[in-house]
């Protein structure tokens, strides 16, 4: 069985964070998200992985590299355009060849894994096993309607949902999902719809088998959920310290890395603070990721994502529910405000008044 993680997609609504980064390296609780699908297919049993690439293929090569710290073999597949799941599966057709696979999107994140499900689906072998999630706003994914326990029709994004079971972005086919891809044309926003594949796999009489996930799942595509997913990942890390903690309080779940340095500071987990950085006078509360190499003085920090690089300096308020790019600049100019909520791209600088 073989593993496609889908890692092409432009990330639009992350700009302008992504307009220099991928948005599958946007670092949940330090680690890109990236990594956490990886890790979950290869912790289904999966050794032959695909990464469909796309704009952002070189900053995701040099980040995963050939997968042998996660024990896989990854050959890289390109995309010219972002033109369809489906379609990254007809792409990928001389590497699947004729094996089942699991089709991972690689902005989500399934906090208990995929084992289970891939497990049943090598013992069961149906045609496709598609994952489902009870949403409270179906009209904002792709929902599956069920009737006998097998699902019989796919809806994207409707007005008037037949259910409330979302698709997680997670789906095991067999090989009959070749025929599917080349038999769907395009949708009306020019893409081969994964969707679409799957109804023709359903019209042609192939059982489509639905799992329903108990456990948290998120498609990071958007700031808030980004920053949900970094809280629910901060709170299951154990507390360390690798680095050097002078005149600090460290309250709860906190870690520390290697050559990070926390001086005259409180720290509130759970939160995490990565190799090199400096935090110095300063207020990090709870929900906080801080990358490696990043400055914080004289400044309050809660429930943010700071990359690596950053510093924030001097603020006379508090940057919180706020995503920060990597080498941002972040300085008090004057003036006194409360708070700031910021998204900012790699290399920004800004003042604030």
């Amino acid at each position: 069985m073989k593993g496609l993680i889908l890692s092409g997609g432009l990330g639009t609504r992350l700009r302008p964070l992504t307009y220099t980064s991928a948005k599958q390296l946007v670092p949940v609780a330090n680690r890109p998200i990236l990594f956490y699908g990886i890790e979950a297919v290869v912790a289904s049993g999966i050794s032959e992985v695909g990464i469909i690439v796309g704009e952002t293929k070189r900053e995701i090569m040099e980040a995963v590299g050939d997968g042998h710290r996660w024990g896989a073999r990854v050959t890289y597949i390109e995309q010219d355009a972002p033109l369809g799941l489906a379609h990254a599966v007809l792409i990928a057709r001389d590497f699947l060849e004729d094996d089942p696979f699991v089709m991972y999107l690689g902005d989500n994140l399934v906090k208990d894994g995929i084992a289970p499900f891939v497990e049943a689906f090598r013992r069961e072998h149906p045609p496709c096993q598609i994952l489902l999630a009870r949403v409270p706003n179906p009209r904002q994914f792709g929902v599956a309607e069920l009737r006998d326990g097998r699902v019989v029709r796919l809806v994207e994004k409707p007005q008037h949902p037949p259910s409330d079971l979302a698709l997680v972005g997670v789906y095991m086919f067999d090989a009959s999902v070749h025929e599917a891809v080349r038999a769907i044309r395009p949708s009306a926003r020019g893409e081969l719809e994964i969707t679409d594949a799957i109804q023709w796999l359903i019209d042609t009489g192939k059982v489509v088998r639905p799992t329903i996930i108990e456990g948290w799942w998120k498609d990071t595509g958007k700031l808030e959920d980004i920053l949900e997913a970094n809280r629910i990942i901060l709170d299951t890390l154990q507390a360390r310290t690798e680095g050097e903690v002078v005149a600090s309080e460290l309250h709860g779940k906190v870690v520390i890395e290697e050559a990070a340095k926390i001086i005259r500071s409180v720290i509130r987990g759970p939160a995490i603070i990565g190799r090199g950085a400096l935090i110095e006078d300063s207020y990090i509360g709870p929900f906080t990721s801080i990358g490696d190499g990043v400055v914080i003085r004289e400044s309050e920090v809660e429930h943010s994502i700071i990359l690596e690089g950053a510093s924030v300096t001097e603020i006379g308020g508090r940057i919180e529910n706020s995503l920060i790019g990597k080498n941002v600049r972040v300085y008090r100019s004057g003036g006194k405000p409360r708070a700031y909520n910021l998204m900012l791209g790699d290399r920004s600088e800004i003042g604030l008044v």
